[in-house]
């Protein structure tokens, strides 16, 4: 299951330097002019998980194996993306196949770093973003609606599509996001995200200030505002000091630096966790002498979608989940006690895993 936030913005807000902290490598290119990023870099990141820990001790586990999230650093937005401007066409394309969106707003002042625009504005470059992917959309849907409206002669079932894709429309044609058509059924709901529209994809939003402004300015308060308005998440960070943090080795360097700083984790922690919220994901484990693996799930996914994650053919030949809570687990000290108290559950093909499940998968092949 491989799941990828994007992190867009316009040039030079720190993408790149929020990418290589991120993933703890110099995979993205970052210097002081627009268009450095233009081929998107991906890169995996692990998702802090301190229940690993607890398990793998209590297990035995020789390893940990935690979940990880597609990081795509996205090059460079800017005005008239829509139309091709700088290398708009591919970088939208770019975002229209990630899963989720993470905006990264400039919200520092700095003289020897150029903005496209000329001056700092968070909400004008807010404005400027999500216009673009409106239009992108808006684009999208004119050349999409005649194309199903001649297949609906022999595809009735297309109906629903082009009824939805049409509300649609006008939801963006009024300058609003696709993510704020109302939406009456499952049904309408599936429909909406097989039209693979940008602006149905969650956002989270992330101010990157400058070290002595982390608790916020003027500009990271606009932004605040703004999402609290619109109903998104807004982070404040220092992609200069994520990137210092990375540089440590050993995790007492990087909590000595946090401490001096005055923070208690890395923004990264807060981005990453974010991200999984975002992308609507739960963790599940599988723990044993060999490895202690997290493993991530839609929310809502059953027991068969769950061992289809670690491989298609537990899915395929599912008999049942030996389940025991993360709670139990911990509290009963590990499989044993948890049977020994009654804590082990045989679950079947309709069961929602929740978050925090231990599976051992019963299959037949």
């Amino acid at each position: 299951m491989s799941l990828q936030c994007g992190i867009v913005g316009l040039p030079n807000v720190g993408k790149s330097t929020l990418f290589n902290a991120l993933t703890q490598t110099a995979a993205a290119q970052a210097a002081n002019y627009p268009f450095c990023t233009i081929e998107p870099n991906i890169g995996k990141v692990d998702v802090p998980d301190e229940r690993c820990e607890k398990l793998s001790k209590i297990a035995g586990s020789q390893k940990i194996i935690p979940a990880q999230i597609e990081f795509v650093d996205i090059a460079g937005l800017v005005r008239g993306a829509s139309k091709g401007e700088g290398l708009g066409n591919q970088f939208l394309s770019h975002i229209r196949e990630v899963d989720a969106i993470i905006n990264v707003v400039r919200c520092f002042e700095d003289e020897n770093i150029t903005h496209v625009e000329g001056e700092v504005d968070p909400l004008r470059d807010i404005d400027l973003i999500q216009l673009e992917l409106i239009i992108a959309d808006m684009e999208s849907l004119e050349k999409r609606i005649p194309a199903m409206e001649k297949k609906l002669k022999t595809e009735k079932e297309i109906a629903a599509q082009i009824e939805i894709a049409k509300k649609v429309l006008e939801v963006l044609k009024d300058g609003k996001a696709a993510r704020l058509v109302e939406i009456k059924s499952a049904e309408e709901e599936k429909i909406l995200k097989n039209l693979q529209l940008i602006t149905s994809k969650p956002q989270l939003f992330v101010c990157n200030l400058k070290e002595h402004e982390l608790t916020g300015n003027k500009h990271s308060q606009a932004v605040e505002e703004f999402g609290k308005k619109n109903n998104y998440k807004v982070l404040k960070i220092c992609a200069q000091i994520e990137a210092e943090v990375a540089g440590f080795e050993s995790d007492a360097e990087k909590k000595e630096f946090l401490e001096s700083v005055g923070l208690k984790e890395t923004g990264l922690s807060q981005i990453i966790r974010h991200s999984y919220s975002l992308l609507e994901l739960i963790t599940f484990f599988t723990v044993g002498p060999k490895e202690c693996h997290a493993w991530m799930l839609k929310k809502g996914g059953t027991a068969p979608k769950a061992a289809g994650v670690i491989h298609t053919d537990f899915e395929k030949g599912f008999i049942r989940a030996e389940t025991i809570s993360y709670q139990d687990y911990v509290s009963l000290n590990g499989e044993e006690g948890a049977k020994g108290a009654g804590k082990l559950r045989l679950e079947g093909k309709d069961y929602i895993a929740q978050d925090g499940d231990v599976f051992h998968f019963r299959f037949n092949v």
